[in-house]
């Protein structure tokens, strides 16, 4: 009597927002088996009584990596949380493609960002850029998603804007094709079970581009009321940010993707997430429309 062998699915960073979404789609689609890895193995108890293997694994300490990947035949590297302190986030998915690699995952598939290039204007990318080298160095079968900004980073600066009635920005006139979280979601839930086994770049968007124009009118609309769009300096924006409380590398580095986009790095629509999901992207106005109690009601500025 033969069986089908069922490749086992591996999700990294399990315990965040994107994971754990990831795995619920998984499980839904009856995808796996599914392996969970992640530093904080408690936080996934509940996954762990629906039948996944959660396992403990840290980036930061590559020798736990070869038991956390032990069986994955199709691991997703969910980009890590580490975006500040310089080169370290590289360094986290360079020991991940490593240990993936030695314990004998056939294909990896990588949260990467639009336009990945060395020289991207946006602090972010060159560590995502050199991601995708390492794994087009490996020996293993990759597959790129390339997401476009998250709808759902653009809840703050909606809410900023109508309680104030500015939507203040240094983007130009520059266009973004936003993407929901939960829809990349479900991009990379689909690309992790679909058995591609070669190599491939996929650039992951929302339906349409908007200007900051656009999106100033879209939260007027919410709001009831007029909302005025006002260009400032680059260097206007991280004052701002850091009188707010944040830290200025931190600032610099949010802020720098108002210069990808003034520069266009962000416009490309395509329909890629169509053709991967059979789904269609949500569009911001719907999502900030499910925002808008929130974004109405919310917590007065300091």
């Amino acid at each position: 009597m033969s069986s089908t062998h069922q490749p086992a699915l591996l999700v990294t960073g399990a315990s965040g927002h994107m994971g754990r979404r990831v795995l619920d789609l998984l499980l839904e689609a009856q995808a796996g088996p599914v392996i969970a890895v992640t530093r904080t193995p408690d936080k996934l108890a509940d996954f762990a009584g629906r039948g996944v293997s959660v396992r403990h694994g840290d980036f930061d300490d590559p020798a736990s990596l070869p038991a956390a990947f032990a069986g994955a035949d199709r691991l997703l590297l969910i980009s890590t949380d580490a975006v500040v302190e310089p080169g370290r986030r590289l360094k986290q998915h360079r020991a991940a493609i490593q240990a993936a690699e030695a314990a004998g995952v056939g294909h990896v598939l990588y949260t990467s960002i639009t336009n990945a290039s060395p020289d991207s204007p946006v602090q972010l990318t060159p560590q995502h850029f050199g991601t995708e080298e390492a794994l087009r160095d490996s020996s293993m079968g990759w597959t790129i998603l390339r997401n476009n900004v998250y709808t759902d980073t653009l809840v703050g600066t909606f809410s900023r804007a109508i309680q104030m009635g500015t939507l203040f920005h240094a983007c130009g006139d520059g266009k973004t094709a936003y993407i929901t979280r939960e829809d990349c979601a479900h991009a990379a839930a689909a690309a992790l079970a679909d058995g591609f086994t070669g190599q491939r770049t996929l650039d992951i968007t929302g339906p349409q581009a908007l200007s900051q124009a656009d999106l100033t009118q879209i939260a007027s609309t919410l709001a009831g009321k007029p909302i005025d769009c006002v260009a400032l300096d680059l260097e206007v924006v991280i004052e701002n940010m850091v009188n707010a409380g944040l830290p200025r590398p931190a600032a610099e580095m949010f802020a720098s993707f108002n210069t990808g986009i003034a520069q266009g790095v962000f416009s490309e629509v395509t329909d890629t997430f169509e053709t991967l999901t059979g789904q269609t992207p949500m569009r911001v106005a719907e999502f900030m429309a499910g925002q808008r109690d929130a974004l109405l009601n919310g917590p007065p500025l300091g």
